[in-house]
């Protein structure tokens, strides 16, 4: 019988007062940066779009998925890892697009083309840090399978799952990594090939999207492994790294599993109810994006705050309206106020005397 106090399934949503920092407003400089690649990337929808030069490279017939996905924060992402180099930012959209096709994100990753792989619970999704961020858990001494590229597909497949579980107003996760031996493994460092795959797969196609990454238990092996990857990680990167420190500083202790650090959180985990459960909720959070993206016109560049159900939230074009009419009517006010002033003028002005005959 599944003890009452332990929780076996994944938590919905952050505690009170886990909220994510608000986004810092754009210079005009960004906004016309953000404006050319939103012209772009509609112009691969509709390659014929007038005097847009689509890249031969674009991806051509794009699916409602990928429409989706190209939202106003996911530009603004490629733009800020691009420096603010627009075209570079184009390129690097073009290539993740490619990449995702390519891998099956949206097709072949399944629940259950990848289920046998965390059997062991060797990433679990779990609870929300102080910033709101999804916690995924990283538990290299569960290790269940031989290296093998469903290895991989596994880490890109619960990434999107954290991502599906972001809470209006945040776009990145925690990464908490545990590297306690166990099962019999005393090594828990990854194969080097298959840790600069990993790597490049966050640094390229999904930038902007760590938010910190918590690192505890690391024996001599893995503090080797450490220093060997470091050179390949870019300084931003580097920065989110927090080696061996205090969890309870930066995930609230009601939602930090026991298992790492000194958490309240008494979590087991059991494949038959976690695995389920986990991906009913992540599918009912996509649909529910789903159901906005069409009510606010599916477009390219949607707000992610919108989709997410953030409050008071408007969809782009609802917002754009909204802007719109509030510009007529002050521009409406502007000319009652002309007509009303010309009025007195008029009235204000002494009539001309006759001229005499």
């Amino acid at each position: 019988m599944a003890d009452p106090s332990v929780l076996y399934v994944p938590l919905r949503r952050p505690t009170d007062t886990s909220r994510p920092k608000p986004a810092p407003a754009l210079t005009e400089d960004q906004q016309h940066k953000y404006e050319w690649l939103l012209h772009q990337v509609q112009a691969w929808a509709t390659p014929d779009a007038g005097s847009v030069t689509v890249p031969k490279t674009a991806p051509a017939d794009l699916t409602d998925d990928e429409k989706r996905w190209l939202t106003r924060e996911c530009l603004l992402r490629y733009l800020r890892a691009a420096k603010w180099n627009q075209a570079t930012a184009e390129k690097r959209l073009i290539d993740t697009l490619l990449w995702r096709r390519a891998f099956g994100v949206h097709d072949r990753l399944t629940a259950d083309h990848i289920g046998p792989e965390n059997e062991t619970g060797k990433q679990v999704i779990l609870g929300f840090d102080n910033d709101g961020r999804p916690c995924q858990y990283l538990n290299p001494g569960r290790q269940n399978t031989a290296a093998s590229p469903r290895q991989i597909e596994h880490l890109v497949f619960m990434l999107e799952r954290s991502l599906d579980l972001l809470p209006p107003g945040q776009e990145t996760l925690a990464l908490l990594i545990n590297f306690k031996a166990g099962g019999g493994r005393s090594n828990t460092a990854p194969p080097l090939g298959q840790a600069k795959e990993v790597l490049h797969i966050l640094q390229t196609h999904y930038p902007e999207r760590l938010g910190r990454a918590l690192i505890i238990n690391m024996p001599f092996l893995v503090v080797g492994f450490f220093k060997i990857i470091k050179p390949l990680l870019d300084p931003v990167t580097k920065e989110k790294l927090k080696f061996n420190e205090d969890m309870k500083a930066y995930v609230p202790a009601e939602q930090l599993w026991t298992e790492f650090s000194d958490g309240a959180l008494h979590f087991d985990y059991d494949h038959a109810q976690y695995w389920p459960a986990l991906n009913a909720m992540c599918a009912e959070a996509r649909e529910e994006q789903k159901a906005r993206w069409v009510a606010g016109g599916s477009v390219i560049g949607e707000s992610e705050l919108y989709l997410r159900g953030g409050q008071g939230a408007k969809s782009v074009h609802a917002a754009a309206d909204e802007a719109a009419a509030l510009v007529q009517e002050k521009l409406a006010v502007s000319d009652s106020d002309a007509d009303t002033a010309q009025k007195a003028a008029a009235e204000d002005t002494p009539a001309a005397e006759p001229v005499a005959a």
